[in-house]
């Protein structure tokens, strides 16, 4: 907090900059702004951060909103690519678990485990989607995207403890328009075509119908694996039969995909507005692990396999399973091919009714996501490798009731409540060779037990009450307080067993003996802000927030035989947050400047995290005592009404997130003199001294700086066409992207450079388009697991640290891009 306050001096200047440059034009409101960009000068973003529209330079959050035509030129259809081109923000695709790690300002989710919610949640056109798997969904053909950076909870609700990606999609258009975009990317050799009619079907009813597929013929990752054996030792017999795991494909991953987004949007009156949504997503890659990138390891080469090499690049060593093994495997392609198929279906129905003094709103959706793959989840080309198949299912229903009054007088109120029940179904089946050289078999067992070393099944089914309400008082014209809490009533009933364990292993792994939790959680999440706006074009506001993720039960966890209390591996108590933010906005200039500065410290109390125990192949979850995250940001966007087309926009982050009280497992290999040198404690299955003092240490992809800078051009060039250029770099300083601190883990610091170039016709009737993305083609990556069955000596002064695989992003991409409107 005192680096906080120290800082205050540098808002204190910005406040003088500001009240020097502001005048009374200097920031008109949103219609006058709108009405004056014809002639040069910012473009204003709407956001509805507080649930309701507002100038993004009127609401008192620190927010990064980007409109429709950002979107569309960047290229920005996935939240993988919105991270790559967002400082403070970051995706991890993991193949198992939750699927992925989202993180804003040093504080996310583990996605190792599927049980644990991300603290990023992603919210789409006001509907809380909490699943990692959420980064498969389609993005496309959207009207603004958010990120609501800090605690969200009172307007967003639980599993907000970081931030807020808010998706709001497109809606019907009073007018017909038909939009069709083709795209081809050079390195992957990806094909995509898509289609958009919106249009009215009477005076009173909207449609608008978006379309997108797409198919690699090549990949962004190259594999180089070679064929290996698997030795499979029969336990009834005696009989080692030796099995061929070919390559998996050459270039992944491959990816073939269909979207589908029907919109309807009904508006019998003023006061009435109807709309429902229906969308669907369909996709599939050739590996589950296509971007797992083994880059550090103890000898330089795979402890599993000394033929592979680990190094940065977008390179992979992957083997299908072995054919007359997978024949039989649940949820395994009968040729052993690796894979994952998503598939998903969700339904939102929006209702908006505007009284004289009250709007009423009601969100209600269904939502359901299946997920299934095929891994061979060594990650390294071995014939002591490990591979597993998983199917996992998702429901959710959820509907909100909020009523927001806009009463002449000082005081308005805003007051709500959700309903939420949800249900998580998970299978796996894991086939490994581990340190023994051979897998074992067992040919009395099922046919589809045969060659599997365990088989996991959980299920939790979840139930949400929340209530939620604000008192908005204008003190006096130019300073307003704002106060309000959200009370959250969840439980949680759970189960997890190990249905299948092949009997040479039930020493390590359990069968058959059901954990079981029923929890049940209450919180109330209060919030207060303040804001004064002396002139305009100048806000400034400070903030006190809470928030609070929900605690669960890790269903992709191991029941494991070295547990002395197996139900602690699984559950994990609730995250919360609390904290602080002062934030400075200015428009200035006649509209030509924008100007932010931000302030924030929040500290997070039991964060959640999950640990793989890549020796004994045990994963365990733990809530980290606590942990801090504070900086400044700066931020900036110039339009000069001089050259009409021009923009250059940029920011400069400092964050410093660190935990201030995490007694924790030492990471597979870590020796006692790296600090792995604590008595045992809680639920160790090792013994010895296998834990070790994180506090005052960076949590995981935590850079201290990060920085942009950005320009945008255009220009008319004669015969009724315009000329285009964007240029965009990101800077991000070094950073651990493990969670328990592990060094080997470290990515260096790196620029990113995005660019394009666009031509079309003035009245946008067509455009042709070059969009290139990390043009650095800088290796990085946003999570890492241990390599399983890697690493020893955890605690000693001989440890052998473990492979770290990291789950890397995109390389140099390339796109030619023409789209079309009639």
């Amino acid at each position: 907090m005192n680096n906080i306050i120290s800082n205050l001096k540098f808002a204190g200047s910005a406040l003088a900059l500001a009240g020097v440059l502001a005048s009374p034009v200097a920031a008109n409101d949103v219609d006058g702004i709108a009405a004056d960009q014809s002639q040069g000068g910012l473009q204003d973003i709407v956001v509805t951060a507080r649930k309701r529209s507002e100038s993004v330079q009127d609401v008192p959050v620190a927010v990064t909103a980007l409109s429709a035509e950002q979107i569309a030129q960047k290229d920005l259809t996935s939240l993988e690519k919105v991270a790559a081109s967002t400082p403070n923000f970051s995706v991890g695709r993991a193949s198992n678990g939750s699927g992925a790690t989202l993180t804003l300002r040093g504080i996310g989710s583990s996605a190792t485990s599927i049980g644990i919610e991300q603290s990023v949640a992603v919210v789409v056109d006001g509907v809380y989607y909490g699943q990692g798997r959420v980064i498969n969904e389609g993005f496309f053909d959207l009207a603004r995207l958010e990120i609501l950076k800090g605690p969200q909870a009172l307007f967003f609700g639980k599993n907000a403890t970081a931030g807020v990606v808010s998706i709001t999609t497109a809606d019907p258009t009073p007018d017909w328009e038909f939009t069709a975009r083709t795209a081809y990317e050079l390195r992957s050799e990806q094909a995509q075509v898509e289609a958009i009619a919106s249009g009215p079907l009477s005076d009173t009813l909207g449609i608008r119908v978006a379309v997108r597929g797409s198919k690699m013929w090549g990949g962004y990752f190259r594999n180089v694996a070679d064929p290996v054996t698997l030795n499979t030792l029969d336990i009834a017999t005696g009989t080692l039969t030796p099995h061929t795991a070919l390559p998996a494909p050459r270039d992944q991953p491959g990816e073939k995909e269909l979207l589908g987004r029907l919109t309807l949007k009904w508006t019998p009156d003023e006061r009435l507005t109807a709309t429902l949504k229906l969308s669907g997503t369909r996709s599939e890659t050739n590996n589950s692990s296509w971007n797992y990138v083994p880059y550090n390891c103890a000898t330089g080469s795979s402890s599993l396999n000394p033929a592979v090499p680990c190094k940065a690049g977008f390179v992979t060593h992957q083997n299908a399973i072995p054919a007359d093994i997978a024949k039989d495997l649940p949820f395994a392609k009968d040729d052993g091919s690796l894979y994952n198929r998503y598939r998903s279906f969700a339904v939102t129905g929006a209702i908006n009714y505007e009284l004289d003094d009250v709007t009423i709103t009601s969100v209600t959706n269904y939502q359901e996501n299946k997920n299934s793959w095929s891994c061979a989840c060594d990650f390294q080309s071995s014939n002591r490798g490990t591979w597993a198949t998983e199917n996992a299912t998702w429901r959710a229903v959820s509907s909100e009731l909020r009523a927001l009054t806009s009463y002449d007088g000082s005081v308005n109120l805003m007051v709500g409540g959700l309903y939420q029940k949800t249900k998580r179904v998970f299978d796996q089946w894991v086939l490994t060779a581990g340190t023994t050289g051979f897998a074992v078999e067992n040919s009395l067992a099922a046919p589809e037990n045969r060659y599997v070393t365990f088989q996991k099944n959980s299920e939790t089914k979840g139930e949400t009450l929340a209530g939620f309400g604000q008192v908005m008082w204008k003190l006096v014209d130019t300073l307003e307080a704002t106060g309000g809490v959200r009370y959250t009533h969840e439980t949680k009933d759970s189960y997890f067993v190990q249905p299948y364990v092949n009997a040479a292993f039930a020493g390590v792994f359990v069968p058959n003996i059901f954990a079981r939790a029923d929890q049940s959680f209450n919180n109330w999440s209060p919030e207060a802000t303040l804001t004064w706006k002396p002139q305009q074009g100048l806000m400034v506001y400070a903030a006190y927030k809470t928030a609070y993720k929900s605690g669960g039960f890790s269903n992709s966890g191991i029941y494991s035989a070295f547990s002395p209390n197996p139900i602690e591996d699984f559950t994990f108590k609730p995250e919360k947050a609390k904290g602080i933010e002062i934030g400075v906005k200015t428009t200035l200039l006649d509209n030509q400047l924008r100007f932010n500065l931000g302030l924030y410290s929040f500290k997070f109390t039991d964060l959640q995290v999950d640990f793989f125990n890549s020796q004994i192949f045990a994963f365990q979850t733990y809530n980290a005592g606590a942990a801090r995250s504070k900086g400044i940001e700066v931020e900036f966007e110039y339009a000069p009404r001089a050259i009409d087309g021009l923009s250059i926009q940029g920011s400069v982050n400092y964050n410093r997130a660190t935990y201030k009280n995490f007694i924790a497992p030492c990471f597979s290999g870590q020796k006692s003199s790296e600090g792995c040198n604590l008595p045992t404690a809680g639920n160790n299955p090792l013994g010895g001294a296998p834990f070790q003092d994180l506090s005052g240490k960076p949590t995981a992809n935590a850079p201290q700086w990060t920085a942009s800078l950005g320009t945008r051009y255009e220009t008319p060039i004669g015969s009724n066409l315009k000329f285009g250029l964007s240029a965009d770099a990101r800077y991000s300083d070094s950073y651990i992207v493990s969670g328990f601190g592990n060094p080997y883990s470290r990515i260096a610091s790196y620029v990113q450079v995005d660019a394009g170039v666009r031509i079309g016709s003035e009245d946008d009737r067509w455009e042709v388009a070059l969009i290139g993305k990390n043009l650095t083609n800088r290796f990085y990556v946003s999570g890492m697991a241990d390599g399983p069955s890697t690493g020893s000596g955890t605690g000693t002064a001989g440890g052998v640290h473990a492979d770290v695989i990291g789950f890397a992003a995109l390389p140099r991409t390339v796109q030619i891009q023409f789209t079309g409107k009639f």
